[in-house]
């Protein structure tokens, strides 16, 4: 089965989620932002931070 096939199934089940991000030191939903500020959190990447053995 396709991902297109398995979304289309299981769509009935899938709910919106609001996603938060940290903005001068508080939590604010991405959706509240404007243009400029929703084509800069699109542009982040997002990596693992990875340990150091010393």
């Amino acid at each position: 089965m396709s991902k297109n096939e398995l979304l289309k199934k299981l769509e009935s089940e899938r709910t919106r989620c609001i996603v938060y991000t940290r903005v001068m030191g508080y939590h604010r939903p991405v959706e509240s932002f404007n243009v400029g500020k929703t084509g800069e959190h699109r542009e982040r990447v997002q990596f693992i931070e990875r340990f150091s053995h010393k």
